[in-house]
C-alpha cells in the first residue's frame, strides 16, 4: 500500500488457502490496545491461512486419489482418448465429499471453536478500542466547549 494510506489493503486471493490476506493499517500514533486489537486480527488471520492451506491441500490430494482409485476400479484411465481428464459422475463425488467431511468433523470442530475465541476477543477489544475512542473524543468535546 502507498504510505499514505491510512486504511487496511485487502489482496487477492492466496493460492492454497483461498482467502484474501490483509496488510493491516498502522496508525503512528497506535496505543497499547490498539496493537493488542491490531495483533489478534493479525494472528487470527495467520491462523486461518494455516488451517485453510492444509485443508485445501488434503482435499486436493484425497480428491484425486480417490477419483484414481474410481477410474482404475472401473478400468479407466485419468485421461480419456481426446487427451480430456476423465471424470466421474455427481453421485460419485457425493460419496468422496461426505466421506471427506466425516473423516475431517473434528479438525472442522476444533477449528469452528478457535475461530469463536478468536473473533470473541476480538470484538472484545473492538468494544475497549471504541469506548476509549468515545471517551477521548468527549474530554476533547468537553474540553473546546469550555474554552
Amino acid at each position: 500500500p502507498p504510505a499514505h494510506s491510512r486504511s487496511d489493503w485487502i489482496g487477492p486471493p492466496d493460492t492454497h488457502s483461498n482467502l484474501r490476506p490483509i496488510i493491516f493499517y498502522v496508525p503512528p500514533e497506535e496505543s497499547a490496545l490498539e496493537r493488542r486489537l491490531r495483533e489478534a486480527r493479525q494472528e487470527a488471520q495467520a491462523s486461518n491461512q494455516r488451517f485453510w492451506a492444509r485443508h485445501n491441500r488434503a482435499f486436493r490430494q484425497e480428491k484425486e486419489e480417490f477419483i484414481y482409485s474410481r477410474l482404475k476400479a472401473k478400468g479407466l484411465e485419468m485421461r480419456d482418448e481426446s487427451g480430456q481428464k476423465a471424470t466421474l459422475n455427481a453421485e460419485e463425488m457425493a460419496d468422496f465429499y461426505k466421506d471427506f467431511l466425516s473423516k475431517n468433523f473434528k479438525k472442522h470442530l476444533q477449528y469452528n471453536r478457535d475461530w469463536y475465541k478468536r473473533n470473541f476477543r476480538i470484538t472484545f477489544l473492538m468494544g475497549q478500542v471504541a469506548l476509549v475512542r468515545a471517551l477521548r473524543w468527549l474530554r476533547w468535546r468537553k474540553k473546546n466547549v469550555e474554552q
